[in-house]
């Protein structure tokens, strides 16, 4: 899959996210729809890192595998600003697979929609412009 395919992809699943949150912001704290959005926040961050990993393959910059590696990469050649935030966002994404408690989904729902989709709008518009 090229970068325009996985660009594409990223786009898609990200519509989706934002689609969630504004349907928790409406029905304000249901779970049914946090952890949907939750869902849908990990698999536009594997979208996210995975586009950009093939963005800066199309850069010539190969052999960096980890999500960590592609965003420190990606920090490094300024295709995203806040670093310290996509850190964050990988150590959410690893809680969000391995373990669920009600008051870390909360935490991690406010990030979705305060922090992340914000990073991942950032993000396909500076691929964007490339393609």
């Amino acid at each position: 899959m090229n970068v325009q395919d996985k660009l594409y992809s990223f786009s898609n699943a990200l519509a989706r996210l934002k689609e969630a949150a504004e349907e928790l912001h409406k029905n304000d704290c249901s779970d049914v729809i946090r952890d949907g959005m939750i869902q849908r926040f990990e698999f536009t961050y594997e979208l996210a890192w995975k586009t950009t990993k093939a963005y800066l393959e199309d850069l010539g910059i190969v052999g960096i595998n980890s999500p960590k590696a592609v965003i420190k990469e990606a920090f490094a050649q300024n295709i995203i600003k806040n670093e310290e935030t996509w850190l964050l966002m990988i150590k959410d994404r690893n809680l969000t697979t391995h373990v669920y408690k009600e008051a870390l989904a909360k935490e991690i729902a406010t990030r979705i929609t305060a922090q992340y989709i914000k990073e991942f709008e950032e993000l396909l518009n500076i691929i964007s412009l490339e393609f």
